[in-house]
């Protein structure tokens, strides 16, 4: 936490300068408030994390930086009621025009340049991200296993009654009978490929040098041979150089999301397929210096709210036909090569998000 000496008697305007010059020049963001809660001094670090200039801020409101946060304003109240400091975790900065932040906050009463607070805020939205990402990991390897077992504890007995449905039907001489077995195997069949769906999904890699915009092309025909309705767009990097991993289940993993998206559009709209370079990415755990950023965007209807946090789990689909497999065997083909999958979605714009490791052959 900042520290911030108070004076009790009125300091020489070179002494208030001082001060002010030296929360410029600190790391983290500072802002100073007055008893109306009106901004009277923001450092470099906050006009970055705010996105705002001090000429735009300053004399404001503190609403216009922060929104209206719950719980706040009363905190705040009561730690220039007992003139002890605050410090408020996750705090959730909604506001018009930008980007939602999420922020550890810690205010301090003060007495300097007309201010009566100091509130010093430190971003964390990227341990909130790699949290997440841990908590998905682990979640999808536990269900990943537990489908696993069950797949295999199905596919066996399976096979048995759709044996026996055959041999029944040799012994029948009544159509009508028949056409009851034949309804048996066919059904028996259906399970049975979706259990080896299932299984193929925890098939080893094969990994070598792939070109991802060579594995998006192919992606590209596919999709535009299956639904000619459907615009693809390319916005590619061509700058990117090859990654090590699986050509086969890279192609899988865009097609499958591309391919939702086709249909959730329901063979009318649009796709973009983007890749841009990322620097210094952590990824499972692992610091990589260069990594390639992937995203499908589609200008369909959006993800169901109430399958959005679920929509990688398998057997959860947004569509009454659909199998919920395809994207749980993307997350599980990206996590292969050591990757991450995320998903933003909103009606008439959902963006997957796939960020993959690009190793140093030498």
């Amino acid at each position: 936490m900042t520290r911030v000496t108070v004076y009790s008697d009125p300091v020489p305007q070179a002494h208030t300068d001082a001060r002010i010059a030296g929360l410029d020049l600190l790391a983290s963001a500072v802002v100073l408030v007055d008893d109306g809660r009106v901004v009277r001094y923001i450092n470099p670090a906050a006009e970055n994390l705010f996105e705002v200039s001090a000429r735009q801020s300053v004399g404001r409101p503190l609403t216009a930086l922060l929104g209206e946060p719950p719980g706040l304003d009363a905190a705040l109240d009561n730690a220039l009621a007992n003139n002890w400091s605050y410090t408020g975790q996750n705090l959730v900065l909604a506001r018009a025009g930008h980007d939602t932040l999420h922020v550890d906050c810690t205010a301090t009463p003060v007495d300097v340049f007309g201010a009566r607070l100091l509130m010093e805020f430190r971003p964390i939205d990227a341990q909130l991200k790699v949290a997440r990402e841990e908590r998905l990991i682990e979640q999808q390897q536990a269900n990943r296993e537990l489908i696993r077992n069950l797949a295999h504890e199905i596919k066996n007995p399976l096979g048995g009654i759709r044996g026996s449905a055959q041999l029944l039907a040799r012994e029948l001489n009544d159509a009508q009978l028949k056409e009851y077995t034949e309804v048996i195997i066919a059904e028996a069949d259906r399970l049975q490929d979706l259990m080896q769906r299932l299984l193929n999904a925890h098939r080893a890699m094969q990994p070598g040098p792939v070109n991802i915009h060579d594995v998006l092309e192919r992606v590209l025909r596919l999709v535009r041979a299956e639904f000619p309705g459907v615009v693809v767009r390319r916005d590619y990097d061509t700058s990117l150089p090859e990654l090590t991993g699986d050509r086969e289940q890279l192609i899988q993993v865009v097609l499958n999301i591309a391919r939702n998206a086709a249909q959730a559009m329901q063979g009318e709209g649009e796709v973009v397929l983007r890749t841009r370079a990322l620097r210094q990415v952590t990824l499972a755990k692992k610091r990589h210096k260069l990594a390639l950023e992937l995203r499908v965007i589609d200008s369909g209807p959006g993800i169901p709210e109430a399958i959005r946090d679920r929509i990688f789990y398998p057997l959860v689909s947004g569509r009454d036909s659909g199998s919920g497999l395809g994207l749980s065997i993307a997350q599980s083909f990206v996590e292969q090569h050591q990757g991450m999958i995320d998903v933003e979605s909103e009606p008439g714009r959902t963006c997957f998000t796939i960020v993959l490791p690009i190793r140093n052959e030498e």
